[in-house]
Order: C-alpha cells, then sequence, then structure tokens
C-alpha cells in the first residue's frame, strides 16, 4: 500500500492532487467550520471531494443556526471550483435533500452533484468515492433510531462542551467525550466494524482498489482483505481529511493537531492562530 503514516505533517499553502472531506454539518453549533474555512483557504488540489453531510438539513429543519465561519466554507469551496478545481458533492444522509436533484445532473456554481464518484490516483488505483449512509443498517431500515442516535449525539456534544470547560480551566488539554463513550458502547463498535466490511466488501465486488467514504465520523486508512478502506473522518470533533499527494500517496491530516488550533479558540480568533 502506497500510504503515509496515518496522520501526516501539513505544510501552508500545500498543494494536492485530491482532497476528501465530509461530515461537515453546517447549520450546527458543533461544526468547526472556522477550522475548515482555515485549511480551504491555504491548500489547493486538482480534485475536490465533498462527501456528504457538509450542511445539515436535518438540524436546520428543527433550528436554524447559521453564521459567518459557514458562509466561509461555501465561499471557498465556490472559489476553488471557479479557480479550476473539479468539485464533485456526493450527498447524504443529512443532507439528502439534494439527492432529489440528482436525476436532473445539476452543476451548480462549478460544482457537480453525483451519488457516487469513482476517483483514479496517480499511481492508477481506482477508489470508489461515497458517503456510506446505504450500508449502514441503523439508517437503512430504522430511521428513527438514526434520528434519536443524532439527538443523542447532539446532547453529548453540548455535554462535551461544559466537560472541557472544565479541564480547561483545570489546565487540560481537549478531550472528546462523546467520541469516548461512543467507542466505550460494544454495540456502537460491532456497528462500526460492519460498516468497514460491508463498504470494503462493496468495493471488492465492484472490481475497485479501495472505497472512500465519511459517515460514522471516524477518520481511518487500512487494508482489509486486499481492499483500501478510507474514511475521511469529520469537522465536528476530529476535523480530518483524507488527501492524495502528486505521487498518489494518501494521507490523513488532522488539521486541529498539525497547527496546534484550540478547540477554545474563538472563531474569529483561528486564522491568528493558524
Amino acid at each position: 500500500m502506497n500510504a503515509s503514516s496515518p496522520m501526516g505533517d501539513f505544510l501552508a499553502d500545500a498543494r494536492y492532487r485530491a482532497v476528501f472531506i465530509s461530515d461537515v454539518h453546517l447549520g450546527t453549533r458543533g461544526c468547526r467550520s472556522d477550522f475548515l474555512g482555515d485549511f480551504l483557504r491555504r491548500m489547493r488540489c486538482d480534485h475536490l471531494f465533498l462527501v456528504g453531510d457538509i450542511i445539515d438539513g436535518w438540524r436546520l429543519r428543527k433550528s436554524w443556526y447559521w453564521d459567518a465561519s459557514h458562509d466561509e466554507v461555501l465561499r471557498q469551496i465556490v472559489r476553488h471550483a471557479r479557480s479550476g478545481t473539479t468539485v464533485t458533492y456526493i450527498p447524504g444522509n443529512h443532507d439528502e435533500m439534494f439527492r432529489d436533484w440528482l436525476p436532473m445532473g445539476l452543476e451548480i456554481a462549478g460544482i457537480r452533484l453525483c451519488r457516487e464518484a469513482v476517483h483514479v490516483t496517480a499511481d492508477a488505483r481506482r477508489l470508489l468515492v461515497l458517503h456510506g449512509d446505504e450500508f449502514d443498517s441503523v439508517v437503512r431500515y430504522a430511521r428513527f433510531l438514526a434520528v434519536l442516535g443524532d439527538w443523542a449525539y447532539a446532547a453529548a456534544l453540548r455535554v462535551n462542551l461544559w466537560f472541557n470547560a472544565v479541564r480547561h480551566r483545570l489546565g487540560y488539554p481537549y478531550w472528546s467525550l462523546s467520541a469516548w463513550l461512543k467507542r466505550q458502547v460494544k454495540e456502537a463498535v460491532k456497528a462500526i466494524d460492519r460498516f468497514e466490511s460491508a463498504l470494503a466488501s462493496e468495493a471488492r465486488t465492484r472490481g475497485f482498489d479501495g472505497v472512500v467514504c465519511g459517515h460514522i465520523h471516524q477518520a481511518e486508512m487500512r487494508q482489509m482483505d486486499g481492499v483500501l478502506y478510507l474514511n475521511d473522518g469529520d469537522w465536528v470533533e476530529s476535523c480530518t481529511a483524507l488527501v492524495e499527494h502528486h505521487d498518489g500517496r494518501l494521507e490523513l491530516i488532522d488539521w486541529a493537531a498539525l497547527n496546534r488550533l484550540s478547540f477554545y479558540t474563538p472563531q474569529a480568533g483561528v486564522r491568528e492562530a493558524a
């Protein structure tokens, strides 16, 4: 496998052949749109894949939340499209409202909408790119549980905010309570394993060398029975992206960690901190 270490070094104003991001959840208070806007400003790429759940329609239907940093993310995406980057938007389950537009073959502001995509790396590996919710049995067959789980996750993020406020006052670094709780729930771990296996199996059956997905908010890069499983993570807690270098090397980058961005930093101060 031609891949770097799981979380590599980031150079300011870096150029990549391809960048994959997902699970931004614009429209929610937990979205780190400030970090993502900074990342989009400071990188260049030939291909930008938006792998679902960029806008959280579920949350926006319940209550409206949108600030300047959310606008900045959209501006940066459009800027990339207008500057020659091929931008592909694959709707997920939280932005499923855009799936109704897929049969029209729409391209909006240079951004192409499609259900899934195929990306060929510089070293000729064929990757299937899709959000992945189609392989989540809860989302497919028990939608009410998915909505309940979304509510529980949002509640955990709110508790996480207060929990880390106390840690910050005591001089401790940021620590994700919600991610830890998810790892401790045995059934959740089993569900993640089933999800990853299902995606790898789909790619293998269709003759791909690997699969790129999002959905479960867990960045991962590993071989699974001869297929490369790649999950680009999220921009709520982990703030990760999958990138392809011009030699075909694939890498997961942790934007907040590599740039020493604090989760306590006010959004207006992110650019200065970076």
